[in-house]
């Protein structure tokens, strides 16, 4: 939560100067685990979109724990498709059972409520690694 009102940048990470959807997720991993998982591939707001690769689907799966979205609780991870069958393209976390903490282009980290344009568009769930995983 104290990452709230960090500003949008595009490709940082860093809480209270600037942070985009991923980010957000690399600035707590850091604060979780003192590193990050891996290095983050320089990456443009279309990316994807020509090769249709699920390069954060696929981030994801290697550095976090799958799980149901049914089962997602307040500190699991969300990811979306913004559009049908599109790569997934968006990240945040569940903050409670309505709502997520997210950073968006022209945004501040800003916690949002899980109404229908977010519920439609989130498609998978990851849990962070249990600390003792990561010591």
């Amino acid at each position: 939560m104290d990452w709230r009102d960090t500003p949008y940048q595009h490709q940082a990470s860093v809480k209270g100067a600037g942070t985009d959807c991923l980010g957000l997720i690399r600035g707590i991993w850091r604060e979780l685990y003192n590193n990050e998982p891996e290095i983050a591939p320089r990456y443009t707001p279309d990316w994807s979109d020509v090769s249709g690769e699920e390069i954060l689907l696929a981030a994801a799966k290697r550095c976090l724990v799958p799980i149901a979205t049914a089962d997602t609780l307040p500190g699991d991870v969300m990811l979306f498709r913004m559009t049908e069958g599109a790569p997934c393209k968006h990240i945040g976390i569940k903050a409670s059972q309505t709502t997520l903490i997210h950073a968006y282009w022209g945004k501040a980290v800003t916690e949002s409520f899980l109404v229908p344009y977010w519920q439609r568009r989130w498609v998978h769930s990851f849990a962070f690694p249990p600390l003792s995983q990561k010591d």
